[in-house]
C-alpha cells in the first residue's frame, strides 16, 4: 500500500516562494508517476505539475515558468518549488502517485494549504 504525506504549506506574501514536499511511503517509488494538484475554494481540483519516473515534467499553463516539480528517488520524495506566488495560487495542494503500469490507480495525500496574501 502507498501513503503520501505532504508538508511545506503556509502563508506567504504575493511574490514570495514556498517549497512543498511529499514523502512516499511504500515500495518502488521510482516506478510511479508523481503529480501535484490543487483545489481552491469553490473550484474543482486541477493538475498543477506532473513528473514521470524518467523525470519528464509537464505543467499547467497558469504555473509555467513559476513552479518546478522534481523528485529524489533516494529519499522517496517529490517536491514542488513555487516562486512568484500570486493570490490566485491560494489552494489546498495535493500530492498524487500513480504506478506507471496502471495510471488509472491513484493514491492521494491529505493536502497542505497554501495561502498567498496580496
Amino acid at each position: 500500500q502507498v501513503q503520501l504525506v505532504e508538508s511545506g504549506g503556509g502563508l506567504v506574501q504575493s511574490g514570495g516562494s514556498l517549497r512543498l514536499s511529499c514523502v512516499f511511503w511504500g515500495s518502488s517509488f521510482s516506478a510511479y508517476v508523481m503529480a501535484w494538484h490543487r483545489q481552491a475554494p469553490g473550484k474543482e481540483r486541477e493538475l498543477v505539475a506532473i513528473i514521470t519516473s524518467g523525470s519528464s515534467t509537464n505543467y499547467a499553463d497558469s504555473v509555467k515558468g513559476r513552479f518546478t516539480i522534481s523528485r529524489d528517488n533516494l529519499k522517496n520524495t517529490v517536491y514542488l518549488q513555487m516562486d512568484s506566488l500570486r493570490p490566485e495560487d491560494t489552494a489546498v495542494y495535493y500530492c498524487r502517485a500513480s504506478p506507471m503500469r496502471d495510471l488509472a490507480v491513484q493514491y492521494w495525500g491529505e493536502g497542505t494549504l497554501v495561502t498567498v496574501s496580496s
